[in-house]
Parts: structure tokens; C-alpha cells; sequence
């Protein structure tokens, strides 16, 4: 092909508002399209469906969204550092507590605890008496510290 179409090609693109390289032009029109030297002529040939723009290629997510069904390089055999060294002591320890407080202050909330009941859990909760929430509602149970049945 002798056809130069630099200057349609750049109006084109100009008009479509993208790259020259995502501007299309149909071969079989291209004589049609050689003849257009002004913005009008070419916003008529866009209207024709003569010149238009391609398609962004996009970066496919196909292989993250396997990954996460698969739920890869989860195992022992890829987890580096030691027990301790992925979560510390003391955030496993901050978690810990955080979890039995919040517990707590929803019991001493909905009066199924006494404050006097809350102050002295909550103090045991500090000194690190439980080793889980289910552990304190446990010793709750037991203690008959529960004004009614949970639902």
C-alpha cells in the first residue's frame, strides 16, 4: 500500500481521544479515507463506522482469581520464621484480651452481668486467667455469674 494516512490517522485519534495506534480504518474504504483532510470529513467517516477506535487490551486477572480459589502457599511447608515471628506474642496476646473485653463489656451491656461481676472478670481477663473467650464464658457458666440463660 502507497496510502500515507499519517494526518487522518492524528485527526482521527485527536477526535476519538486516544493514541494513533488504537485508530482503525476499514481496508476497503481507504481511498475514501485518503480523500478526508479535514476534522469535518473525518467525524463524518467516524459516523460511518469508516474509522474507529480498537479496544484497550486489558491485563487479564484470570490467574489471581485461580490463586485465590486454589488458596496456594498456604501449607506448613512454605511458612517462614518461627511460631512467634509471624504473629508476636504480645499482638497474639493483644488479641487475645481485646477479644474478652469486647465480650465482656457486651455481657455487662445487655444485664446478663453484674457490674460488680464485669470489674472482677475484667481484672482476671488482665492477669491473663483465660485462655480464650469461650475459656471465660466457660468459668462464667460455672460460677453461676450468668443472670439468664444465653440465647
Amino acid at each position: 500500500m502507497g496510502l500515507k494516512l499519517t494526518l487522518q490517522r492524528r485527526l482521527a485519534a485527536d477526535l476519538l481521544k486516544c493514541g494513533i495506534h488504537r485508530v482503525k480504518l476499514d481496508p476497503e474504504k481507504l481511498e475514501e479515507v485518503s480523500e478526508a483532510i479535514t476534522r469535518e470529513d473525518i467525524r463524518r467517516l467516524i459516523k460511518d463506522g469508516i474509522i474507529w477506535k480498537e479496544q484497550k487490551k486489558g491485563v487479564s486477572r484470570a490467574r489471581v482469581r485461580a490463586r485465590r480459589r486454589k488458596k496456594r502457599s498456604r501449607g506448613p511447608g512454605s511458612k517462614e520464621g518461627g511460631k512467634h515471628s509471624r504473629v508476636s506474642r504480645k499482638e497474639q496476646w493483644m488479641m487475645r484480651v481485646r477479644a474478652q473485653r469486647k465480650r465482656l463489656k457486651e455481657l455487662r451491656d445487655r444485664d446478663l452481668i453484674t457490674r460488680a461481676t464485669y470489674r472482677r472478670v475484667y481484672m482476671m481477663v488482665k492477669a491473663g486467667a483465660f485462655k480464650s473467650v469461650a475459656a471465660m464464658m466457660e468459668y462464667l457458666a460455672q460460677n453461676n455469674l450468668i443472670r439468664r440463660p444465653l440465647l
